[in-house]
């Protein structure tokens, strides 16, 4: 308490002998790092949020096109503004991890109904009583979502799509049913534990067009692990010349902070690999 009440005394003096005074406030504004479009939609007959995250360029070059990434869970209190920061760290010209790239963070309403197909399974129906909804889900991406953002701004063909956990689980099934929809998909953590995994026994989709995938998960259990590795096996056994398939164990996170890393990771393998944007 003494050698506080020192410091204090000694701190006050040398502010009184040498004038020192606190700086005073100038002004105050807001910092933002994109926008939040509202809109409603008919498929999901609902209003839904996407927070919209565009690179400094975009308003000093009104030419120049952009690839999109499309992120799940991306709300503000939940992926969105961590994401969009690896997406500017890594399209830095001193980096060039990543071109500069257009985030469409897509809000929850129910993650639960949107990211999950109906199950068969009776405790998954219990414990999920909304689920079910990713037909309509997929719907709303490919028809309202992706044309909204295409025809709304500078877009390239190009598109990304990252899930993680139920949207790991989303993202897959994309994959699987309408491959054509994304040209690279990020799948973390994977919740391919649903319907008794059934979704690992579908047959994927043939497609002509160049894909890149990664897959990536954490210490998250015994079925989380396998399941994701199961996925990867599953995928490179069906692998077309003109896919790359990535995988990466992160052995030390988990499923709470396996995303960051495994999006850092999976930038630096799809955009090493996938250089024309176009």
């Amino acid at each position: 308490m003494i050698y506080r009440t020192l410091g204090f005394i000694l701190l006050m003096t040398s502010n009184l002998l040498f004038g020192q005074k606190p700086p005073e406030q100038i002004s105050e504004t807001d910092f933002t790092i994109g926008k939040t479009i509202i809109f409603k939609s008919s498929v999901l007959d609902e209003n839904r949020d996407l927070n919209i995250y565009l690179p400094l360029s975009y308003s000093k070059d009104s030419i120049k096109t952009y690839p999109v990434i499309y992120l799940l869970d991306g709300s503000k209190d939940e992926d969105f503004i961590h994401v969009s920061g690896i997406v500017q760290f890594g399209s830095f010209s001193w980096i060039n991890m990543i071109p500069e790239s257009i985030v469409i963070g897509i809000s929850n309403v129910d993650r639960k109904r949107d990211f999950t197909y109906p199950s068969e399974n009776v405790l998954d129906q219990k414990e999920f009583p909304s689920s079910g909804g990713s037909e309509k889900f997929i719907t709303f991406l490919e028809t309202e979502v992706q044309t909204f953002i295409d025809a709304n701004f500078r877009t390239t063909k190009n598109k990304t799509l990252i899930g993680q956990s139920l949207g790991g689980l989303l993202a897959t099934e994309i994959l699987f049913e309408k491959p054509e929809l994304f040209d690279n998909y990020i799948i973390v953590s994977p919740s391919l534990w649903w319907d008794d995994e059934k979704l690992l026994k579908r047959k994927v989709k043939n497609y002509e067009s160049k894909k890149s995938i990664f897959i990536a998960g954490g210490e998250e259990g015994e079925v989380m692990v396998r399941t994701a590795k199961e996925l990867y096996e599953k995928l490179k056994m069906s692998q077309s010349k003109n896919t790359d398939l990535f995988y990466k164990f992160l052995e030390d996170k988990t499923h709470g902070d396996a995303l960051h890393f495994a999006v850092y990771y999976a930038f630096e393998k799809i955009f090493n690999q996938n250089n024309n944007q176009e």
